[in-house]
């Protein structure tokens, strides 16, 4: 595992500005492209925690490169290098931060919805249908879930399920309609068509890695033009990777991501507002393994 001193926390670059420092990543403006730095933040019930996890933004960043190549065939990126000889002058002398834990990106006019797909019934779409069925319903957000239908549950098909992006963390499931009138038909339907594309070939194969993908969550925008995919995709922060060999519907499943964190501070006596408390070396290192071994089954590294 990397010693605790190689945790990048935090990033200074000061020769460009820093455009966002996110829950994870830090953006900076390179003018006509931005440079992604993926830190070893964690953020837990949409609070960054004290400690890092190490190693997990070169993970992250090593898994959206593998997916990036993978669905190359399914829909334009907005990938440029990761190669930080190729980067900048200026930045070559940050190689020790940028090293396995960048990439350029192109600038893109975001399109301000999360485009989530769900294989399998989980997380707030589960809540959502349990409240529903205590009104006699099996309807949410227009699709009609099977009365039969359990915790954890294979879905019939793959469905597309949009919220709201809020930059403050609290996204909001919306209905398909919904979406259309908030960024037109033609943008909502290419945003359903290439997100069931891009889960459909991704969950297929990672079926075949021992690693179910209950449900992710993918971004796009344009440029000039057109249509691709931004931001991470299908890393262990954005969707919920499952192990096939213990799956059991009707219970929830354990996942390769930051599960041990949230179990830790379900124990304790804390509001989930910030200052988030310090987690214990044990529940530290059970993460970065579960993030490690997510992107050795999937990507062989």
């Amino acid at each position: 595992m990397s010693n605790v001193e190689d945790i990048v926390l935090q990033t200074d670059i000061t020769e460009y500005p820093l455009l966002v420092r996110g829950k994870v990543r830090d953006v900076y403006d390179l003018d006509d492209s931005l440079l992604f730095i993926a830190s070893d933040r964690i953020s837990a019930f949409d609070v960054v925690l004290p400690n890092g996890i190490p190693g997990k933004g070169k993970v992250l960043t090593a898994m959206s490169l593998f997916w990036f190549d993978f669905l190359a065939d399914v829909v334009e990126n907005h990938l440029v290098t990761a190669n930080v000889d190729e980067y900048p002058e200026p930045l070559k002398k940050y190689r020790s931060v940028l090293e396995g834990r960048s990439m350029i990106v192109t600038k893109a006019e975001r399109i301000d919805c999360e485009c989530i797909v769900r294989g399998y019934i989980s997380g707030s779409m589960w809540k959502e249908l349990k409240q529903a069925r205590q009104q006699g319903s099996n309807t949410v957000h227009g699709f009609e879930f099977p009365p039969d239908l359990q915790e954890s549950d294979k879905l019939p098909e793959p469905i597309f399920t949009p919220s709201t992006k809020n930059d403050d963390g609290h996204d909001e499931n919306i209905s398909y309609e919904q979406l259309v009138s908030l960024i037109g038909k033609d943008t909502a339907e290419l945003c359903r068509e290439k997100s069931l594309a891009i889960y459909t070939k991704a969950a297929d194969y990672a079926m075949t890695k021992g690693i179910i993908i209950a449900d992710t969550k993918f971004e796009f925008g344009f440029k000039n033009g057109t249509f691709i995919l931004i931001d991470e995709v299908l890393s262990p922060d954005s969707s919920r990777f499952w192990p096939l060999d213990t799956y059991e519907v009707g219970r929830a499943q354990p996942s390769f991501d930051k599960q041990p964190i949230r179990d830790y501070l379900d124990t304790l006596d804390w509001n989930k507002k910030p200052p988030a408390p310090t987690l214990p070396d044990e529940v530290i290192r059970a993460s970065a393994e579960r993030y490690r071994k997510a992107q050795q089954l999937l990507t062989g590294e």
